[in-house]
């Protein structure tokens, strides 16, 4: 379904929060290619002339390769300059796609060894979001994500780290990587630690596997949010089970497909799970790998399910109404909403694929 886009309302322009961006996969790209210069990181071509890398992660072999590439874009982060600079670049791109708040995923387990372990990695990108939101005006809360390829009590670790930063700039929880080699019940006492804390619950699920993920991690880790989720559609019990309890969807159009998880936008269950009644907050989960930022996921929204800009901006509302944005950051986006709504639209659509350097 293609929406006539003759006349419609900028979505850049579109106040919105954006829950789910990776660390590293939130790099721009030119950035990526100037730090491997500089610290002598030598990047494949599909990171360089090939990019965005043409992915697929559906098979065994297919999520090495994702994953393989974003461990050497992570290479490049040598310095405490470069992750300062990493989440600066990245706020600023933020408040260009219209998004006032972020909250972004980060693994610190992945940079400890590089910046003196676990609890100086947290320190300093605690201190890197500070100096970001300052500097943009974008408000920034962190995720701590857990690998659930290793081991669960890596995770416990983590989420004890985690609760020592809520309320300092920790706002959630998270559990990432390939679901097929870590079910979520082996995290459940992660999650525990991080829920008692009141950090918010966010592990992904439903992406690479079906219902049953999304299941666990409703009923398992008591979820609030569900990175990706799409799966939920093929169970329609389950899918009013996360209705019901206001579980929110972080779906992520653009990486559904350079995954292989739908064959096309169109495909990705977007317009079936709003019709349904989930509330759905569009992320760009890896812009790096996929080649696309926040505002991208509205466009295929709105060009390939045939959004309306009121529906649009009910998608902008549940991404803000989801997060965990101080209230006087969510009275003003919500408000923003209301008044982009209410502005008579513009001719011609913005429909222009967003550009990043």
């Amino acid at each position: 379904m293609r929406a006539d886009s003759s006349s419609t309302r900028p979505i850049r322009a579109l106040p919105k929060a954006h829950l789910h961006l990776h660390f590293t996969g939130s790099m721009r790209h030119s950035t990526l290619v100037e730090l491997a210069r500089r610290h002598g990181v030598h990047l494949p071509e599909a990171l360089v002339e090939d990019w965005p890398p043409r992915l697929r992660a559906t098979d065994e072999r297919g999520w090495f390769r994702f994953q393989r590439l974003y461990d050497i874009a992570r290479s490049v982060l040598r310095e405490p300059e470069d992750v300062r600079r990493l989440l600066r670049e990245a706020a600023e791109d933020e408040a260009a796609e219209g998004s006032g708040w972020l909250e972004i995923q980060v693994d610190p387990s992945g940079y400890a060894g590089r910046f003196g372990g676990l609890t100086p990695t947290v320190e300093l990108v605690l201190d890197a979001a500070r100096e970001a939101e300052a500097a943009t005006g974008v408000g920034i809360g962190i995720v701590i994500a857990a690998n659930r390829t290793r081991h669960p009590l890596d995770a416990r670790t983590l989420a004890r780290l985690a609760v020592r930063y809520a309320g300092r700039g920790v706002v959630g929880f998270g559990l990432s990587n390939d679901e097929r080699r870590g079910r979520a019940y082996d995290f459940e006492g992660a999650f525990r630690i991080a829920r008692r804390a009141g950090l918010l619950s966010t592990p992904h699920g439903g992406e690479l596997l079906g219902p049953a993920s999304v299941r666990e991690c409703l009923e398992i880790l008591h979820a609030d949010r569900i990175g990706h989720g799409v799966r939920a559609v093929e169970d329609p019990a389950l899918l009013s089970r996360v209705i019901e309890r206001g579980v929110v969807l972080e779906v992520c159009p653009a990486s559904n497909v350079a995954l292989g998880v739908a064959p096309s936008a169109a495909a990705v269950p977007v317009r079936a799970l709003y019709e349904a009644g989930a509330r759905l907050a569009l992320g760009a989960d890896d812009p790096l790998l996929f080649g696309s930022r926040l505002a991208r996921q509205y466009e295929l929204a709105r060009t390939e399910h045939g959004f309306t800009d009121a529906e649009l901006a009910d998608l902008a509302r549940a991404s803000v109404t989801g997060s965990v944005a101080p209230a006087e950051i969510r009275k003003r986006l919500l408000d923003g909403i209301d008044a982009w709504l209410a502005a008579p639209p513009s001719v011609p659509a913005d429909t222009a694929h967003p550009a990043f350097t």
